[in-house]
């Protein structure tokens, strides 16, 4: 065979091997997988074939190891099992008829009850917050759990590390969960690091990625829960990170953006399921079970008085089979009557939820979308802009929150009724990748507060027009289109 006979084997061997692939590609990615991913993935591997294979062969799937998803099914039966019979609700003739379903929901999926009698307080001064924290970390005589997204010791996370080393000093046990690789990209992650061994707190790594020592699972995948439990008495959950309010980026200083979060402070039986999430997830972690540091919702006190609040806690992530704080979303956004508002700084919906969100509009509700007016994330900007059209178009109204700030914030209300705060987004990311908790809580005067919080997020922002959005250039639309198509990739 002389080498142009060769030549033309060679290529035709590489055209159906090229072949092969992109048939079995068709065969494969679109099992088990939404439409939206699988299109995605698709176009990835046919226009960048090599680079697309590897990636899908990196991220492919969102599955975690099965150890991991064997301790989630452990979990969830503890969970059932310690609960038992408990009737913490007392009056559930003032719920609106369809709650008693999406509780039930929320049950099945993620194995928390709801519970009844608690109190809750909204905080959204970022600097207050952390020292707030830190007080109830400074009354502590058991136990502390810090579990955040990222986690950084600087001059403004100072009074927690603090509240934290005089609690070890009392005899405290304070136990510290931090998301790997988010906090490995924070800026002086080294410094954190010690000051976590220097002050004697025992501490690990949520979804390590460290395959030497035998702990991986797609890199990807992350924990952004935040929370902090103090003696089973106290809890806080919101979207607020352990870190200064610019997360001490060159990027953000020179920009000058700063975080605007959203945190609740609550006390009563659903601390216990607060506790509860952050137990998972250290013995998902570490294969401990902290049972001497599981407190029972049966032995919080109750708030009696008429502002009582019925909560319930909602952990997801990939651990669980179905998508949790997606199908919470779904169920709230078919079942209001009045009024959404929502506020997310990462709006990426899925297919299923823009129908649910443009169907309330058309059932005649007034639906409102609160998003910063910059972004931080480049692609996930321009992919989140490019659903805007469609929900202004159904009479969606749109707040954009100033610059130079990032509304972090991750809440949103129905009615007079029901609202919800937590750690997680509206996206795909959020409903997917990451683990998230999220509280729901019902409650007329819990809805109040947040309806006065939104109130000041709309009396600083401006409504964006569908007039404005069309008059962008057609360069940032076709960015847009671009980054809405890679959004759906998992």
């Amino acid at each position: 065979m002389n080498s142009q006979q060769l030549s033309v084997l060679l290529v035709v061997v590489a055209g159906l091997i090229d072949l092969a692939v992109r048939i079995a590609a068709i065969i494969v990615i679109p099992r088990n997988r939404k439409p939206s991913a699988a299109m995605a993935w698709l176009l990835a591997i046919f226009l960048i074939p090599y680079a697309g294979i590897i990636f899908f062969l990196l991220l492919g799937s969102s599955r975690l190891p099965k150890k991991r998803r064997d301790k989630q099914v452990d979990i969830n039966r503890l969970i059932a099992e310690g609960r038992g019979d408990i009737q913490l609700v007392s009056d559930s003739a003032g719920w609106p008829p369809w709650f008693a379903s999406v509780v039930e929901l929320n049950t099945s999926l993620g194995a928390v009850p709801l519970v009844g009698g608690n109190t809750a307080r909204l905080l959204g001064d970022y600097n207050d917050t952390i020292a707030a924290m830190a007080a109830d970390i400074d009354t502590a005589t058991t136990f502390v759990h810090v579990e955040f997204y990222i986690i950084s010791f600087d001059p403004t996370t100072k009074v927690f590390f603090t509240a934290m080393e005089a609690a070890v000093k009392r005899g405290v046990i304070v136990r510290v969960l931090l998301d790997h690789i988010s906090s490995l990209r924070a800026a002086g992650h080294k410094a954190t690091f010690a000051e976590l061994d220097r002050i004697g707190v025992t501490w690990q790594f949520l979804l390590p990625v460290q395959p030497l020592k035998g702990k991986y699972q797609r890199p990807d995948l992350r924990n952004h829960r935040k929370l902090v439990v103090v003696d089973g008495r106290v809890g806080y959950m919101g979207s607020q990170n352990l870190i200064d309010r610019s997360y001490n980026a060159p990027k953000n200083l020179k920009r000058g953006l700063q975080w605007q979060e959203l945190v609740t402070r609550v006390t009563g039986p659903v601390v216990s399921g607060i506790n509860v999430v952050f137990l998972s997830d250290w013995y998902s972690e570490t294969d401990e079970l902290l049972s001497m540091e599981r407190v029972p919702a049966d032995q919080l006190p109750l708030d009696t008085s008429p502002h009582a609040l019925d909560i319930q806690v909602i952990p997801s992530g990939p651990g669980f089979d179905g998508e949790n704080n997606l199908r919470l979303f779904l169920a709230l956004l078919y079942s209001a009557q009045e009024r959404i508002i929502i506020t997310s700084p990462y709006f990426v919906p899925d297919e299923a939820m823009m129908y649910a969100i443009t169907s309330s509009r058309q059932r005649g509700l007034d639906v409102q979308l609160f998003v910063s007016e910059l972004g931080d994330q480049g692609a996930v900007f321009h992919a989140q802009r490019s659903y805007y059209g469609a929900l202004l178009r159904a009479g969606v109204r749109i707040w954009l929150y100033p610059a130079p700030y990032i509304l972090h914030a991750k809440h949103f209300s129905i009615d007079d009724d029901v609202a919800v705060i937590g750690s997680s987004n509206m996206d795909i990311r959020s409903f997917s990748l990451n683990y998230e908790a999220c509280l729901m809580v019902r409650g007329a005067s819990f809805v109040a507060d947040m309806r006065r919080v939104e109130d000041g997020y709309r009396a600083v922002s401006r409504e964006l027009t569908l007039e404005q959005l069309n008059a962008l250039p057609r360069r940032s639309t076709v960015l847009d289109g671009v980054a809405r198509l890679t959004s759906g990739l998992q």
